[in-house]
Order: structure tokens, then sequence, then C-alpha cells
């Protein structure tokens, strides 16, 4: 009876651990989805630096211009992404279908790793990125046709062509801006893996001669036109990104406005432009 009770004991002092080692295991948290990556944002920081303003006209409704998030998910060899903004979506210009959606123009920089990169941004945009922060592709979601958002693409950034990706389709719906392209026009491995940032800016169907379809900012508002900044080229013509970690902390407001900080000279060409990160997880 000694024996068996003795046998009894021993065999669950050596098979606990392995039950408890079993149960630790199975209590990890899942990784995160290869496939999909979200970035999220405070409401609220749709100001550009700090005190960038909204144009006059009343078609720029409050929030249309601030970011909440940016969805990335893979499929079948296709990437969607799905930018929000904290206002319901309106079409008071009457742009052509699909997009029901007017005012907004979603420059998304992105780093997958493949082709050349990039330090400076967009033509109209007034920014730069950091060494480390170099972007290799640029998805435009425009409420522009396609073709005309490729066109202007080709005459004012001649230079980065090759990395613009413009969806066939863009489309709003609710709160959200979404178009889907091909996995291949943008790189390789996990969309998770890659680096993101967001640049909300307005769609100008009569930009100036060097800007690639973008709403300027000067100093004081206008009935189309952002105020807060500088009637040159220095200042950035930006009102939302995406800042610190993404996660939509109200900490990433005061990072956004340290992240959107210039200087100009006299004469209002850049003495320093805003330099912005990527967004890595």
């Amino acid at each position: 009876m000694r024996i068996l009770t003795l046998a009894v004991i021993t065999a669950f002092a050596i098979a606990a651990p392995r039950a408890l080692a079993a149960d630790k295991k199975a209590a990890k948290p899942a990784k995160g989805n290869p496939n999909e990556i979200e970035l999220k944002d405070p409401t609220g920081d749709d100001n550009g630096p700090g005190k960038y303003t909204y144009p006059t006209d009343p078609v720029y409704k409050p929030g249309s211009f601030d970011l909440t998030s940016l969805k990335v998910t893979e499929k079948d060899g296709k990437v969607t992404f799905v930018v929000s903004v904290n206002s319901d979506l309106e079409d008071p210009w009457g742009m052509p279908e699909p997009a029901h959606f007017s005012v907004q123009e979603e420059f998304i920089f992105i780093h997958t790793g493949k082709g050349p990169t990039f330090t400076k941004g967009t033509p109209g945009l007034n920014v730069e990125f950091g060494k480390q922060d170099a972007w290799d592709h640029c998805v435009i979601l425009s409420s522009q046709p396609a073709g005309r958002v490729r066109s202007e693409a080709k005459q004012k950034a001649a230079d980065m062509l090759e990395a613009i990706v413009v969806p066939d389709e863009t489309t709003g719906a609710g709160r959200t801006i979404t178009g889907t392209v091909d996995k291949k026009l943008l790189g390789d491995g996990a969309v998770a893996s890659w680096a993101y940032q967001v640049v909300s800016q307005s769609n100008e169907g009569f930009p100036a001669k060097e800007d690639l379809l973008t709403r300027k900012v000067n100093e004081f508002e206008g009935q189309h036109r952002f105020g807060g900044g500088n009637d040159g080229e220095c200042d950035p013509h930006v009102m939302d990104v995406f800042a610190g970690k993404a996660v939509g902390d109200k900490s990433e407001v005061d990072a956004q406005h340290a992240m959107l900080q210039y200087e100009c000279n006299p004469d209002g060409t850049p003495k320093k432009l805003a330099t912005l990160k990527l967004i890595r997880r």
C-alpha cells in the first residue's frame, strides 16, 4: 500500500509541473495578425502644428480633416487602406462616381523595403522625412478620378512617380475613405511589418502649378484656404498626422505639434521644414 501511495505521489509530482507549464504556454497572448494593422489618432488635433484653422466656406465641416484611424488589410494579393475621420463624409462638389466624398485628400506614406526611398514629401505638402523614416511608396486616396491623380503625379512628381500608387477607385462612406491596390505595387512581407504615416489634406481641384492636388495654408484663412500658417512655402500644408505610438493617446497631440514645427526665412522660403516620422509596430 505504501509503495502504491508513493508511486501515485511521485507521478503527481512529475505531472503537475508539466501541466502548469502547458497552462502557461496556452495562456500566452496570440500574436497579432500579420495581414492587418491599425493605427489610431486622438480627436481634436486637426490643427497642424497647433494653430491651423479651417477655410471659412461651410463645406469644410468641423472634423473633416481630423484623422481617427488607418486600417490596412491584405487579402488575396490585394491591400486595402481605410482612413477614418472625425466627421461624416459629404459630397458638396459632386465628384465623379464612385467617390461619394469631396473635400478630403489622404497621403499614405509607407516603407515596405522595396524600391528607392525618399526623404522629401510629395509636392505641395512642404514636409520632409528623417533619414531613418524615408518612405518608398505613397498611396493617394482622392475623390478625384484616378486618371487625374496619375496625370498630376506625372507632371509634378516625375522623380518619384514609380513610388506613387493610386487606387483605380477610391470611395467614401460614413466616415471612412477606402482604396485597394495590388500588393505587388507596394512590396513584399506582411503589411503589419511595414511603417506608415498619413497626411490629412484637402482635395484641391485647381492646385498651384507645382502642387499635387493640395490646398494651401496661408497666414489667414479664406473661403478655400487654411489659416494659421505662412503665405510662403515654408509651413507644412498638413492638418493632421499620426504621432507617438499611434494608439490614440492624448499625449500624441503634443507629439504631433512638435513634429510639425517649422521655421521660415523672411522671404517665406523654408529655413527648417517640418520633419515627419513613420509609425512602426
